[in-house]
């Protein structure tokens, strides 16, 4: 029996990893890792600790100690990001917040930092990760894999009733467009591509709702580690 779950849950943009994760870390009252925010949260750092963002080794022993938690609280509707005791979550949507995680990304000896500091959040009770290289390069042994998928159509059709939502002006044709080019970029990039891990459990949730999904992944949870 593993010493505690690590649950991994990777999949394209629109498949509903993020709510299925935030969920699952809430309602199991585990550690969250938001592996996409990471990034963006280093720059955050950088920013704040007056770091230049070309500045490779001060760069990565930032990324090496980050100090950022994900909090998924059943009763909210967003994942809470504290850095360094500060809620910072708005601050990450910024444009400001984009643009500092795209430059610190390019770097190699920054994202090997991240690597092992991801690895750092697998801890007791237990972890749900959520990205797109969990299963594959982050925690390859993790003993449940989760890879979630949708038709493009499908999370088109999502990500567009979102911005709607929101206010936003939004075309379905672009959004599509959009998920299809980002979809070819992420499954055919050199490093870590975005592929279902060997033996991870393959959800296509085209046609089911978060709950449905909710509790199948809940029951192979509790099926592995019932007491």
């Amino acid at each position: 029996m593993d010493q505690f779950p690590v649950v991994t849950v990777d999949g394209p943009s629109g498949s509903g990893k993020g709510t299925v994760c935030k969920r699952l870390a809430a309602d199991f009252g585990w550690h969250l890792l938001d592996s996409g925010a990471l990034y963006r949260v280093l720059g955050q750092a950088a920013l704040r600790h007056g770091v230049a963002l070309e500045d490779e080794a001060a760069l990565v022993v930032l990324a090496a100690h980050l100090d950022v938690q994900f909090i998924a609280a059943a009763n909210e509707e967003v994942v809470r990001v504290v850095l360094e005791g500060e809620d910072v979550s708005d601050a990450l949507r910024t444009e400001e917040a984009g643009h500092a995680a795209s430059l610190v990304a390019a770097i190699q000896p920054v994202r090997d930092a991240l690597l092992q500091r991801q690895r750092d959040f697998a801890q007791p009770p237990g972890l749900v990760a959520d990205g797109r290289d969990m299963g594959t390069v982050v925690f390859p042994a993790a003993p449940i894999k989760i890879y979630l998928t949708a038709s493009a159509e499908e999370r088109a059709h999502r990500r567009y009733n979102q911005l709607i939502g929101k206010g936003n002006d939004a075309s379905l044709a672009v959004v599509l467009a959009d998920i299809q080019a980002r979809d070819e970029r992420d499954m055919n990039r050199t490093a870590a591509p975005l592929k279902p891990a060997h033996d991870a459990v393959i959800l296509d949730t085209t046609a089911l709702s978060i709950e449905q999904v909710l509790a199948q992944i809940g029951a192979l949870v509790r099926g592995r580690y019932a007491r």
